[in-house]
């Protein structure tokens, strides 16, 4: 298995509400790579921010079919990974500041 850059697994985190409100419970949202598997995600997190994971779990989200208004036609917005990630106790992750 060849090593991989952990910014090609961990991409950028996820800017939602329920994202927001799980930071007090110590899970963070991450969009990740499309082929990266929870193992990957692991060490990728461990190794860019320090802290110790003790769950992931993986959601593929499909991309919603969105209409072109001046055209008509159809597209289709990209497909997400999104990486769910619990902390140990006592970990945190600075992200935006807080």
């Amino acid at each position: 298995m060849s090593a991989r850059n952990p910014r090609d697994v961990i991409l950028r985190p996820v800017v939602s509400e329920k994202s927001y409100a799980a930071y007090d419970a110590n899970v963070y949202t991450f969009l990740g790579g499309p082929d990266a598997n929870k193992i990957q995600i692991k060490q990728a997190v461990e190794e860019i921010f320090g802290v110790r994971v003790t769950n992931v779990n993986t959601i593929n989200r499909k991309g919603k079919r969105k209409r072109n208004r001046r055209t008509g036609d159809w597209g289709k917005r990209s497909d997400q990974r999104r990486a769910i990630v619990s902390l140990a106790e006592g970990d945190s992750i600075e992200i935006f500041g807080s």
